[in-house]
């Protein structure tokens, strides 16, 4: 029960935090909004870190979450890419089935079967990131093209070789695999957004809000998740995480007054049932 309270938490998060990484991306740019997102993640994970007073990790630890880091960004930067230029409808679903796809595979044969209630929950859990995913964040339904497919798996390929990673990294620890990860995620997005040239963003207009609450959100989903996969399986922290996108829909009715469908409809409710059998 403690590692889907955890595993949900981590959703809602990181649902929050994209729908910000999402906005400041059309206004800012994705390279620019997941490079100052990475920044403000690694100052309060600095800050929090004098608090907990955790042991500097282990070599191995510290190579898988710095490698965790760099897989986690590039995925970052090709769903805001995605987002940025309208294709939400295609990059949130795809992306988000195959993030949580690889950890389950990846957590059935590191850890073995989980059971048929935990495989019953893993199917109503993809099927609802699936349909809660259905829309887009100014309401707009658009056509998925190839080069967006694209883009939304390696969005997902990303983000799931993330979770295995810094799982892998974590053991007992939260702060130090997090640093290590998100270290290498800053320098890895600096580095492509030095490379591209851009100009210094104008933060203006609230823009510096939203990257706070994505930068926050993000390191907030994080740490949820690692005490998900501590408390309980990989594969059922990875499954209940991979719900975000209703965290996303909800902010977007919230906020955005979007109208909320009748197949998201249909994914909440099966996110719940997901819920029940994950945690029992």
């Amino acid at each position: 029960m403690l590692a889907a309270v955890f595993g949900l938490l981590a959703a809602l998060t990181w649902g929050g935090a994209d729908f910000a990484g999402g906005l400041s991306s059309r206004r800012i740019g994705a390279l620019t909004a997941a490079a100052a997102s990475e920044l403000v993640g690694l100052g309060l994970l600095l800050g929090l870190l004098p608090a907990f007073g955790e042991p500097l990790p282990g070599g191995q630890q510290i190579g898988l979450a710095l490698a965790s880091g760099v897989v986690g960004v590039m995925g970052l930067l090709a769903l805001y890419r995605a987002i940025a230029v309208g294709q939400i409808s295609v990059a949130a679903p795809v992306s988000a089935l195959l993030a949580a796809l690889l950890p389950i595979l990846f957590g059935t044969l590191s850890e073995g079967f989980p059971g048929w209630l935990a495989v019953g929950g893993f199917g109503l859990a993809l099927a609802a990131v699936w349909l809660i995913s259905q829309g887009d964040l100014d309401g707009r339904a658009r056509p998925g093209r190839l080069a967006d497919l694209r883009l939304a798996l390696l969005a997902g390929l990303g983000f799931g070789l993330y979770l295995i990673l810094i799982h892998q990294a974590s053991g007992d620890a939260l702060l130090w695999p997090l640093i290590f990860s998100r270290t290498a995620g800053t320098l890895t997005a600096l580095a492509v957004v030095l490379a591209r040239r851009l100009p210094f963003p104008d933060l203006r207009r609230g823009t510096w809000a939203l990257v706070l609450f994505n930068g926050l959100g993000d390191v907030g989903g994080n740490l949820f998740y690692l005490l998900a996969g501590q408390a309980g399986r990989m594969d059922v922290a990875a499954a209940l995480s991979a719900l975000y996108p209703a965290g996303t829909v909800f902010l977007a009715w919230l906020l955005l007054k979007e109208r909320i469908n009748r197949p998201q409809k249909v994914g909440v409710a099966l996110a719940l049932a997901a819920l029940v059998l994950l945690a029992g």
